[in-house]
């Protein structure tokens, strides 16, 4: 066992050889703390966390997108503009004296009797047929003479009946207007509300080179008589003069005769 002594000296020793190296220590303490923050700032600089920091930085958080809404009702098909329903244009309404002709097509109205009302045509032999009236003859009649004969056969089953006659179809040939002659292409054209010559020569292409539209004749029939009214196309077409631009009937008949060298 040391004595007291040996021990004292023990500890001198121990802290005389702690005094000597703690320059060493120290020196080596520096350079140890300098090579710390040496790495600490390359690492900063590298975005990565230094060895022994503590825990790694938490990568920031990718940005969350939100999912599009998914309908789980039924499909909604936007509106359309609309263009307008197509519907039939309907048929131009004929003059009180138009005359009634095989193919046409019309309209026999008994007011308050819906069940004795009809769309008939008019037969090759120039008659109709509605309910309760059969072969009534209308070719040759005008829809207001028709529908008072109509009315004379359907007194005999209904009081007062009042009848109303519409030609909705006109297509026989009393409803045409004939051009011949020196025009691009002759035909028969069908007869429409306010149809005038200037209407009829558009509607056949226009007039032939050789035409001699001032000396064109307009045939029209009335009362049985056959009438001629000349009309004068050259001055009409190529000079705008519109008193020539004559109103036309149906039945009527122009005629475009050829030039003279």
């Amino acid at each position: 066992m040391k004595s007291r002594e040996n021990f004292g000296y023990d500890v001198r020793q121990i802290a005389r050889m702690h005094a000597m190296n703690r320059p060493k220590n120290m020196k080596l303490k520096g350079i140890l703390s300098g090579l710390l923050l040496t790495v600490a700032s390359w690492a900063a600089a590298q975005d990565v966390p230094p060895a022994g920091a503590g825990a790694p930085a938490t990568p920031p958080a990718a940005t969350a997108t939100a999912p599009e809404a998914v309908s789980t009702g039924p499909a909604v098909t936007p509106a359309l503009p609309s263009v307008g329903t197509v519907t039939p244009a309907p048929a131009a309404p004929v003059s009180a004296d138009y005359v009634i002709g095989p193919g046409d097509v019309m309209q026999v109205f008994v007011w308050r009797n819906p069940e004795l009302t009809a769309i008939v045509p008019v037969r090759p032999d120039g008659k109709i047929s509605t309910p309760l009236v059969e072969d009534m003859v209308a070719v040759g009649k005008n829809p207001s003479a028709l529908a008072r004969d109509i009315e004379k056969v359907l007194g005999e089953y209904v009081r007062s009946p009042q009848v109303n006659v519409i030609v909705t179809q006109p297509a026989s040939v009393f409803s045409q207007v004939k051009i011949i002659g020196q025009v691009q292409r002759p035909q028969a054209l069908p007869y429409r509300e306010g149809m005038t010559v200037l209407d009829a020569v558009l509607g056949v292409g226009g007039l032939a080179p050789f035409a001699a539209g001032n000396r064109s004749r307009l045939m029209r029939t009335v009362d049985g008589k056959q009438q001629e009214i000349r009309v004068k196309l050259g001055d009409l077409v190529n000079d705008g003069d519109m008193k020539q631009n004559l109103a036309l009937k149906p039945g009527d008949v122009l005629i475009v005769p050829e030039s003279r060298f």
